[in-house]
């Protein structure tokens, strides 16, 4: 696949009359050559494409990159590169700009003076859209281990727990199904911190009668699952019932509703429709999802002001919620890939209220 994502790169190129594009973002190096280490930079010309790393990396690219003229250097990137020449010939030259300081930017102006360089933004980002086999089997593994996990951390959810318990525990489940890492920081909100959103876990003790929001993904060969689950703890408040089950129809029918070929707001608004229609509209407060792959949030963004029109073959999170200041919060995500005519969910765990 690599030499498809080279030739897709290079057309994205001519399209924007460049003569060169730097890579510096670690996903998107990944997603050309294959490499997962810490410390690289891409350069593709029209007629040549160049790795570069430093010496610790040495052994590891020469497994990973196979594609790519590789050179190992010891004086930083950007000077490695320009003293190799890499530029030779290239009058506009584009960089992305959301991942390039501004410190690196004003070196490159000073290693390559004849060479103009332009902004871009989702170049590498606009391939990666739609996945391949491949990356779908990678996100299928992922949402596997985050399943097991919710299945196996619900034994320690328990009056008296602290949500940094769960967390840490969480962490040492995706390890021992053979996770390559967290997804992203763990988030468990119990009770009352379930109305924010992305809540840090704390030392707060589980109590009955409440709600706990998990929130956790896992990696495999660099691609994340995102999941979340809402359990009770005990019986909660009827209130809180109601909340749950706007957000679970919300879920559903938005699973329902997602293809190809449907704009990105139309779903958002699908499900909205359904917490509004259940009198929770004003507590939905984010977006309804978001592309996933090497990035757990990237293209496209599924929300209400997106322009996106999703595509088939594309993974994208469904997880609408309501936050109630004082109360708590409910949120159910699910990881789906979309179809023409369609999506296949690709997180199996129960949607349906857990009372523990």
């Amino acid at each position: 696949m690599t030499d498809a994502r080279i030739a897709g790169l290079r057309a994205r190129m001519r399209e924007h009359a460049l003569d060169a594009l730097l890579v510096t973002s670690l996903a998107d190096i990944r997603y050309l050559t294959g490499f997962s280490g810490s410390n690289a930079l891409v350069v593709l010309t029209t007629g040549d494409a160049f790795f570069v790393s430093d010496s610790r990396y040495a052994l590891q690219s020469a497994r990973e990159v196979k594609k790519f003229r590789r050179l190992i250097g010891s004086r930083g990137l950007l000077e490695d590169a320009a003293a190799a020449k890499m530029l030779r010939g290239c009058r506009v030259a584009g960089f992305e700009s959301d991942a390039l300081t501004y410190a690196q930017y004003r070196s490159l102006r000073r290693l390559f003076p004849r060479v103009r360089f332009r902004p871009t933004s989702g170049m590498v980002a606009g391939l990666a859209i739609v996945k391949d086999r491949q990356e779908v089997a990678c996100i299928e593994e992922a949402a596997a281990i985050s399943d097991h996990v919710f299945h196996e951390i619900l034994k320690s959810i328990r009056p008296g727990v602290t949500e940094l318990e769960i967390a840490a525990e969480i962490s040492w489940l995706n390890r021992r199904r053979g996770a390559e890492s967290d997804a992203f920081d763990v988030i468990v909100a119990s009770g009352p911190r379930g109305a924010l959103p992305h809540a840090r876990p704390t030392v707060r003790k589980m109590r009955k009668g409440e709600f706990i929001l998990l929130d956790f993904g896992s990696t495999m060969r660099g691609y994340s699952s995102d999941l979340t689950r809402t359990v009770a703890l005990g019986a909660v408040p009827r209130r809180m019932r109601e909340a749950y089950r706007a957000v679970l129809e919300a879920n559903e029918t938005a699973t329902a509703s997602a293809r190809g070929g449907i704009n990105a707001s139309v779903l958002d608004a699908v499900a909205r429709e359904c917490i509004r229609r259940r009198g929770f509209g004003r507590y939905f407060t984010h977006s309804l999802g978001h592309g996933l792959g090497l990035r757990v949030h990237e293209r496209p963004r599924v929300s209400a002001l997106s322009r996106d029109v999703l595509q088939s073959g594309s993974v994208i999170t469904i997880e609408p919620g309501v936050y109630i200041p004082g109360s708590g919060g409910v949120r159910i995500e699910d990881d789906v890939l979309l179809g023409d005519g369609g999506c296949r969910v690709l997180t199996r765990s129960p949607r349906e209220l857990i009372v523990l």
